[in-house]
């Protein structure tokens, strides 16, 4: 282990070097300040990582002449290097992206951030442990940032100080997400969902407000139990009431309290992808409720939740991982959920057919439930009839007649 000044990281950087920064809570901000400090530093690298729209927005491929990214979220702040071909989008479910990162993305140089060392010099990933511990496994060479301010956590590897390659310091605020208001439709859609809920589910959400919407009305269960990729901070009335028993997360996503809850709570436990996405561990978990959220899903049952007005805006993420593993588990259902509308109620979020322009993230065959806050599509059972009808009883009042008389077109033409 070799340790270097915050100001001399950039020296770490070589045209063709592909270089692992992660993301989410773990982005590492202080060497970010750095490499910015040093222009031409980042002359012909290449930067890959899983960057969550709305939360990670720095575009490395701005760094330097020459500098490459590979994405596997195409957030706002990506769309002028997309565009002009410094940044490359993969489109990977998470379950296919640790192993790509592990043995396919040619990572010559990993960087995070970890927890300050305890008595024997050990630290912990802190809340975010997601994708690192792939490029752990590979055996790359690191640069572990010692950041104050990421909280010691459980469940994850604990790691040797001294077994990293360089380790820096940098005392930077932790990447956050705010939830902020949650408007009345979506928490329409949250209210239904929560009647879908019983008492000792463990339930799996997706990040946003329809997260929020869906915790705020399960305060008061007993016995919950959450199984996801990220938590943030409406996780924290039901921890302090009692509804959760166990969250088991990859990410940590919120403010100071949240965080402070990470590193105290023991029913908080933080593990790789590669646990929480996998199926085999999905499919054996009773009871699991699997709540994520799509952009539109059409009449067919087919779902776009990357897509708007045929830009991408997204990634496909964990959705259809841990929808098909909550369908398999015993007791087991899936969600989509979506507010019946857009704009302000002038555009209807089921639509007749997907955009010929719009790619499918999920596909009929994998939707059991779909949510809106006018009820729930029963798709599980149904032919193509029973099935767009359930949509149809779903759809905004004003737009059900002309849903309907396109399926009877459609229909025609099946």
């Amino acid at each position: 282990m070799q340790r270097i000044p915050l100001d001399r990281t950039p020296e770490l950087l070589r045209p063709g070097l592909t270089v692992y920064a992660a993301g989410c809570a773990g982005q590492p901000d202080g060497v970010i300040g750095a490499w910015r400090n040093a222009p031409g530093c980042a002359e012909g690298v290449s930067f890959t990582g899983v960057y969550i729209p709305g939360v990670n927005g720095v575009d490395y491929s701005e760094l330097g002449p020459g500098a490459r990214m590979r994405t596997f979220f195409l957030a706002p702040e990506f769309r002028r290097g997309f565009a002009a071909g410094r940044i490359e989008f993969l489109p990977l479910h998470y379950t296919r992206i640790y192993p790509y990162l592990r043995d396919a993305a040619g990572v010559g140089l990993a960087v995070f951030q970890v927890s300050p060392p305890d008595a024997d010099g050990t630290v912990t990933l802190g809340v975010s442990c997601d994708f690192t511990p792939a490029l752990l496994e590979a055996g790359v060479p690191t640069l572990a940032v010692v950041n104050p301010n990421m909280p010691r956590t459980s469940g994850g590897p604990v790691l040797p100080l001294d077994g990293f390659t360089w380790v820096t310091e940098a005392d930077t605020p932790l990447a956050g997400l705010e939830t902020g208001d949650v408007p009345d439709d979506i928490a329409g859609v949250g209210s239904v969902i929560a009647n879908l809920v019983n008492d000792g589910d463990t339930i799996q959400l997706g990040l946003g407000k329809v997260q929020a919407a869906v915790l705020r009305a399960l305060e008061g269960r007993t016995g919950l139990g959450i199984h996801a990729g990220m938590i943030s901070d409406p996780v924290l009335p039901l921890l302090e009431d009692g509804a959760l028993e166990r969250v088991t997360t990859n990410v940590a996503l919120g403010g100071p309290e949240l965080y402070a809850a990470c590193a105290t709570d023991p029913r908080i436990r933080f593990t790789s992808v590669a646990h929480t996405h996998d199926f085999d561990v999905l499919r054996r978990i009773p009871k699991l409720v699997s709540v994520n959220s799509v952009i539109e899903i059409d009449l067919f049952g087919q779902g776009n939740a990357e897509m708007m007005g045929g830009r991408q805006v997204s990634g496909h993420g964990g959705l259809v991982d841990f929808l098909r593993g909550a369908r398999y588990a015993p007791g087991g259902r899936s969600i989509l959920a979506t507010a019946a509308t857009a704009k302000d109620g002038t555009i209807s979020r089921i639509v007749p057919r997907l955009d010929p322009a719009t790619v499918t993230t999920t596909l009929r065959a994998d939707a059991d439930l779909v949510v809106t806050e006018y009820g729930v599509a029963d798709l599980r059972h149904g032919d193509v009839d029973a099935r767009a009808a359930a949509l149809i009883s779903v759809a905004a009042p004003q737009f059900r007649d002309d849903l309907s008389r396109a399926w009877r077109e459609a229909r025609q033409s099946m």
